[in-house]
């Protein structure tokens, strides 16, 4: 786990943020994703598990399954996945299978968390990959969006 950022990933982060506030429009938890491959934006996808029903319509799989298709590949080599909230155990068993260079999120997940926190699916040595992880990029802003849409549910 490192905090090291580069200069584009502020900019890949908040573009995360964006596809996060759009899942608000279908009551999803807002959350977003962005696959950048070869600088590029390849992916992206937003929560929508109230809108298909669909207990794994998270945004990093969603966008995964857009970036693999765009490739023509289940490798999703030369990429940077950008989330907003730490990936949970299904996602980072997800990236760690598209093998996914590196992953940068945006908010701590300490109850479901599988990037560092409650998990480290993403460092797990055993795996056959481990791709470099970059945790707490604007991690004020993501988390706010995630405790202000919880907070007017309550």
């Amino acid at each position: 786990m490192t905090s090291h950022f580069f200069p584009r990933d502020e900019y890949f982060m908040r573009l995360a943020l964006r596809e996060a506030e759009r899942a608000m429009e279908h009551d999803d938890v807002p959350i977003g994703a962005v696959i950048v491959h070869e600088g590029e934006v390849l992916a992206s996808g937003r929560n929508e598990r109230e809108l298909r029903q669909d207990p794994t319509a998270h945004a990093e799989v969603l966008a995964l399954r857009e970036a693999a298709a765009k490739l023509g590949s289940w490798r999703v080599l030369e990429s940077v996945l950008y989330v907003t909230l730490e990936p949970c155990a299904m996602c980072a068993g997800a990236i760690v299978l598209a093998r996914v260079p590196r992953v940068v999120f945006g908010a701590w997940d300490p109850k479901a968390g599988a990037g560092g926190s409650v998990l480290d699916v993403l460092g797990q040595p055993q795996l056959n990959h481990r791709p470099e992880v970059a945790g707490g990029l604007l991690a004020d802003e993501c988390g706010g969006l995630l405790s202000s849409f919880f907070a007017s549910r309550r």
